[in-house]
């Protein structure tokens, strides 16, 4: 079974309701949830944090974070070096970025995109495998190397 980590501000806190009675649909995948956990007005690094460092440990497999455009939360994920957050609005995106960028966050706008449509974006994300290949020395380059170092 699959650990999918699950992150919003209080702009995405439906969806991200939404999206765990979806998962709970699902028998190969479970979510661990980092909050918010209420429409309350939040600061998006606050969960986005912990989500990274999740996927970046290893304790969940993927991520999927949620705030009003995607954009803040995204930022926040993407300055961790393990991270490849990529934001979506419809299954091609998804696709894409699974397969030529090896994303492990799916990122959704929720204040562009409907409840109808998160599910067909999530299915292509999943099903999605990475391409690997020409696509693989892309991501290498990826992380930031510290000056002077090798890593």
């Amino acid at each position: 079974m699959k650990l999918i980590g699950l992150a919003t501000d209080h702009a995405g806190f439906e969806m991200k309701e939404y999206v765990k009675n979806f998962i709970n649909s699902k028998e190969e995948y479970s979510f661990k949830d980092f909050g918010t956990h209420s429409s309350e007005s939040v600061d998006y690094p606050d969960f986005a944090h912990p989500l990274a460092e999740a996927v970046e440990a290893g304790e969940v497999d993927l991520g999927f974070a949620f705030c009003g455009s995607g954009n803040g939360i995204a930022m926040a994920l993407n300055k961790h070096q393990g991270i490849r957050a990529a934001i979506c609005w419809n299954p091609e995106m998804a696709r894409l970025t699974r397969a030529h960028n090896d994303a492990n966050i799916l990122v959704l706008p929720a204040r562009f995109i409907s409840i109808s449509e998160i599910e067909n974006i999530i299915n292509m994300f999943l099903k999605t495998p990475f391409d690997g290949g020409r696509h693989q020395q892309r991501i290498d380059k990826i992380p930031v190397k510290n000056p002077g170092t090798n890593c």
